[in-house]
């Protein structure tokens, strides 16, 4: 095939081969770039190059294309390309379906010998699998859109992104790298959201507009207010549209990071990993999302009843602060208001609930599917990721979910208990501080989006395709550094074929 024998010379064994033909390519993009600077003129012609370049630096290497999909998560999770082919495509679309091409690649060129599963890829599978069943018996009830077929190609690629990881990040420097892809790109998405929020209105609306030819809403409408009231406070929202969708992603990304703050051998410099965690929690705070605070605080709270006993500290000081602090106080109202049940958005809450509850009861197993309800008194939608995927997929579907995340948990754990610091005392294995600090990230990130998920659905709402892939890529990454654990135990690690 042709493909096999560029590959074959982009790759060979001779560097003078190799690089005779990078070079040819090169000259060959270059003259085509120059080609469609003169036909569709220096923006689009600019651009195309750009992407020419950077579909080239994917397709040589998986790597290129993880930094491209958590670019797009960082920067613009939901821009578009300014045109259509059928439908409208998504950067992020085009990321991840670079990540599956080289690593379908690898395989069919037998680069990569054995296919990973690892002790849960059973499990993933399983829940993969039930979500093209939810998808195909919901046809019974209503005729899906273009769009709904679409959304849900996106969560199927997500789910299975986890296999996709699993295969990647074979090596420690992978691992290590990923990771720090992770942190630096949720500190830019933070960063974002708190210059959009500092910044005066008008300017924040201006570029919204601009962000319009890439698919973002944009006008005064898209700004976000306390009870979509422009009295009260703006909420933060970045370029992610949605305030709580900001705020479970910054779930995620702060009980992943923090235990960087006080391992002994952190990835990043540790005047860094602060920055990161203080533009992170600010960001958090100004989406006054009551949700993602209580789920942050749950990860944490996980974090450190294990290991870092000093981020429980730091914690009580962050809610003394916020207790104490004269700006805070609107923000402890709300919250307060939330518990009580008081404020308009805990009661339109319930009321989803009430109507989830009514649905599920007359779908319980397999649910509706990802098309619609078929009853016009009843709608599918709730803030909560447990009842929405059990409106879409049943008692089943949740279940299945639920064995997943159990058993990631599961092997999260025993695999930190083999590097933690009583593992040489035990003849367990050696102390890895930096696995154990990744592990322990990923368990309380983990957990935290879940809890956080009780009060909304992002997790699981075909609206924000990014969110799923992160969910995904942190379990795909967890059972990597579960492998890696592994051997520095002295226990193989799992490969599943």
């Amino acid at each position: 095939m042709l493909l096999n024998r560029v590959e074959r010379v982009l790759f060979n064994a001779d560097p003078r081969i190799a690089w005779a033909g990078r070079a040819a390519l090169i000259i060959g993009g270059a003259l085509l770039a120059a080609l469609l600077v003169s036909i569709a003129g220096p923006l689009y012609g600019a651009a195309a190059a750009l992407v020419a370049v950077a579909a080239l630096l994917m397709l040589s290497d998986a790597r290129w294309g993880l930094i491209a999909v958590f670019a797009v998560i960082g920067f613009l999770p939901f821009a578009t390309l300014p045109f259509k082919i059928g439908f409208t495509p998504t950067f992020l679309n085009l990321a991840v379906l670079a990540v599956y091409f080289v690593w379908i690649m690898r395989i069919a060129t037998r680069r990569d010998r054995a296919v990973l599963g690892t002790s849960i890829g059973p499990a993933v599978l399983l829940f993969l699998l039930m979500a093209f069943f939810a998808f195909a018996q919901g046809l019974r009830f209503s005729r899906p859109t273009m769009t709904t077929i679409r959304n849900f190609a996106e969560l199927a690629l997500a789910i299975a992104f986890f296999f996709a990881l699993v295969n990647i990040l074979r090596t420690r420097a992978d691992v290590f790298f990923f990771s720090r892809l992770i942190m630096l790109a949720g500190a830019v998405a933070a960063a974002i959201a708190v210059v959009f929020y500092v910044i005066p209105e008008t300017l924040t609306i201006r570029i919204l507009d601009a962000l319009g030819r890439f698919g973002y809403p944009g006008g005064a409408g898209a700004l976000r207010y306390i009870e979509d009231s422009a009295e009260n406070p703006m909420r933060a929202i970045g370029t992610m549209v949605d305030p709580n969708v900001l705020g479970g992603f910054l779930i995620l990304i702060i009980a992943f990071t923090a235990p960087q703050l006080v391992t002994p051998a952190p990835l990043l410099r540790r005047w860094l990993v602060a920055l990161f965690l203080a533009v992170e929690l600010l960001a958090l705070y100004l989406t006054y999302s009551r949700g993602s605070l209580v789920g942050l605080a749950a990860g944490l709270l996980v974090i450190g009843v294990l290991r870092y006993r000093k981020l429980l500290l730091l914690a009580v000081v962050g809610a003394a602060l916020l207790l104490l602090l004269p700006q805070a106080q609107a923000y402890v109202a709300r919250f307060v208001e939330g518990i009580q049940l008081q404020d308009r958005a805990t009661l339109m809450r319930l009321g989803e609930y009430k109507d989830a509850l009514a649905l599920i009861s007359r779908y319980p197993w397999f649910g509706v599917g990802f098309a619609g309800s078929p009853d016009a008194d009843l709608y599918v939608g709730v803030s909560n990721l447990f009842l929405l995927m059990a409106e879409i997929m049943g008692i089943v579907g949740v279940v299945a979910f639920i064995v997943v995340i159990v058993a990631y948990l599961a092997n999260l754990f025993r695999a930190w208990r083999a590097v933690s610091p009583g593992a040489e005392p035990a003849g367990r294995g050696r102390f890895d501080p930096q696995i154990e600090a990744l592990l322990l990230g990923l368990l309380g990130a983990v957990i935290g989006g879940l809890v956080g998920g009780i009060f909304d659905h992002y997790l699981f709402n075909l609206v924000y395709p990014h969110m799923s892939i992160l969910l995904w890529s942190y379990l795909g990454l967890g059972m990597a550094t579960v492998g890696l654990a592994r051997s520095a135990a002295g226990s193989p690690a799992p490969v599943d074929a």
